[in-house]
């Protein structure tokens, strides 16, 4: 099955998908075999509440910057850097992560050689920005808020001590890293997706790193393009200067 012909028919089958539930799908796999009633899910873990209250210290913080209060904005993006966040980031994205579990199925596109892939893996300039207008600063999975990598930079240069970003993950602000905005293909770019704006959606870190290159089907996740993206004040702390 190509590429083409897979998106085709996916974005026809959300259409008579329930947006929770779909009780009683079989997928064929490898061997002939089939797996049935598999549950999908809009998105691989709930995230937990220290997320969105992050967001709001994080907000408060760029609001008191603009103000000049620069201490309390400084206190605020500390206070933002929460254990529980880098829990719920590693369990997803970790080896050993117990809710990005894949199956592997027959009926999905291949990987592809690296030098049959789409050359260009990254949207551009502008197709970023009507992504961000479409999607808004929110996961098109889990939901959480997103900040793009350019605005974390630019919060870090301000206030170096309060945002550490190391090499290593465990060196990262827990509420930037989990929150980094990712321009995630719906189809994997490795297993034939393209740049096409239909084929992308925005979504954190850690929803796109836990997925890797399966489809939505190996790891039992709806389509997320077969719901309206969120709409909320959320501005993914672009007003920061």
């Amino acid at each position: 099955m190509s590429p083409e012909t897979y998106l085709l028919q996916k974005s026809r089958a959300i259409q008579y998908c329930s947006q929770e539930f779909i009780p009683a799908i079989t997928f064929p796999r490898e061997g002939g075999h089939f797996h049935q009633f598999m549950t999908l899910r809009i998105c691989l873990r709930d995230p937990v509440p220290e997320i969105f209250t992050a967001s709001r210290h994080l907000d408060a913080a760029v609001t008191a910057h603009l103000a000049g209060q620069n201490q309390l904005a400084d206190d605020l993006i500390r206070v933002a850097n929460m254990p529980e966040i880098r829990s719920w980031t590693e369990s997803l994205w970790g080896s050993d992560s117990t809710y990005a579990i894949s199956t592997t199925l027959s009926d999905t596109p291949r990987s592809l050689p690296k030098d049959q892939r789409v050359k260009v893996r990254m949207p551009s300039k502008d197709e970023k920005r009507f992504l961000h207008e479409r999607d808004g600063f929110q996961c098109r999975f889990c939901g959480i808020p997103v900040i793009r990598k350019e605005i974390r930079e630019r919060i870090q240069a301000v206030y170096p001590d309060a945002l550490p970003w190391g090499k290593r993950n465990i060196d990262q602000h827990a509420a930037f890293q989990a929150m980094w905005l990712q321009y995630d293909h719906i189809l994997p770019h490795a297993r034939g997706g393209t740049n096409a704006l239909e084929n992308i959606v925005i979504t954190c870190a850690p929803c796109n790193y836990a997925r890797m290159n399966n489809t939505l089907e190996e790891v039992g996740l709806l389509d997320p393009r077969g719901r309206k993206p969120i709409s909320s004040s959320w501005d993914g702390l672009e007003r920061f200067r």
